[in-house]
């Protein structure tokens, strides 16, 4: 499959970041909360909200329910799983 342009800045602007890599890695076709995104992925908890936040600039991350202070849970977009299917 050919990779659009847009698709490849996405692709390399994730890879530059480990973080960024583990974090969509963690989540790739899982539902999480910060919480466990950090325990799957070996990141520190205080990192994973700065990541997420850009990830979500992006639009690469969801909070599917954002009305909520604790407990959020966070998911690919289908434009972050297409990211994650084509990372090296």
């Amino acid at each position: 499959m050919e990779l659009s342009d847009e698709m490849l800045t996405e692709i390399s602007y994730v890879q530059i970041s480990k973080y960024r890599t583990k974090v969509m890695k963690a989540l790739e076709g899982d539902v999480k909360i910060p919480t466990a995104i950090a325990n799957d992925s070996g990141i520190r908890t205080n990192h994973i909200s700065k990541v997420l936040g850009e990830l979500k600039e992006h639009e690469l991350v969801e909070c599917i329910n954002p009305e909520v202070r604790k407990g959020r849970l966070y998911r690919l977009t289908d434009k972050g799983e297409d990211i994650v299917r084509n990372l090296i």
